[in-house]
């Protein structure tokens, strides 16, 4: 896509508001309950650049009711849908990449009657099925899969980061068994006032040529500079 000159500010997207009274395990800094992310509707180079705004929801009073919209964006697909999140917790397990041999083995034999059952290979069953949550999610386990699991050490104090946010292309993934489905059924129209509706992937939002941008934070001081990466 051919993107004209602009000699100007580019107002950000707004990507995720978060809460901390929604989010039970959302590490804040001290005094914050409130995560804003925001993204540049430009590559970085192969994905929108995000930035954290960790505020107190109660000094919050002058609300736009529509958000600013840069001139330009690289792709529309870096323009969300607006979604309303209805958070359910879930448990997750470490990606089998980072487990080590002997429990990879373990793994291998426990799942293999049930991998059976499902007509995939061990390995697939516990990644797609028991492993790591697809779509959009707060914390977690990272799923792995162009690369392999690599250090992720914080810029600021070199301590190992967590997982903060996963902003995915599809709600289901290679979540072949969909042992992942929300409790609740699935929405069958869209939102009032908006016009798209894609079960699969609700915010319209597609990273890549399908893949999913992880944002990791310091579990030591999340206000650090968090850090992204593309799977």
């Amino acid at each position: 896509m051919a993107v004209q000159p602009y000699d100007g500010s580019i107002a950000m997207l707004p990507v995720a508001q978060l809460y901390a009274r929604d989010v039970p395990d959302l590490r804040t800094p001290e005094g914050a309950d409130l995560l804003q992310v925001l993204w540049c509707p430009f590559d970085h180079p192969i994905m929108p650049r995000t930035v954290l705004f960790w505020r107190s929801a109660a000094t919050i009073t002058d609300i736009l009711s529509t958000p600013p919209e840069p001139p330009a964006m690289q792709f529309d697909s870096y323009l969300p849908e607006p979604c309303l999140l209805n958070p359910e917790q879930v448990t997750e397990y470490p990606d089998h990449m980072e487990l080590g041999t002997e429990l990879q083995e373990q793994l291998g034999k426990w799942s293999l009657s049930q991998a059976a059952e499902e007509d995939m290979d061990p390995q697939t069953f516990y990644d797609c099925v028991l492993s790591s949550a697809p779509g959009w999610k707060v914390g977690g386990w990272p799923s792995w899969g162009p690369t392999d699991p690599i250090p992720r050490p914080c810029p600021a104090c070199d301590s190992e980061m967590d997982a903060l946010l996963t902003i995915a292309t599809f709600e289901e993934g290679d979540d072949e068994g969909h042992s992942w489905s929300p409790y609740e059924d699935p929405a069958t129209e869209p939102s009032p006032g908006l016009d798209h509706f894609d079960p699969g992937q609700p915010t319209a939002v597609q990273i890549g040529s399908g893949y999913k941008q992880q944002l990791y934070i310091c579990p030591a001081a999340p206000e650090h500079p968090h850090t992204e990466l593309m799977q």
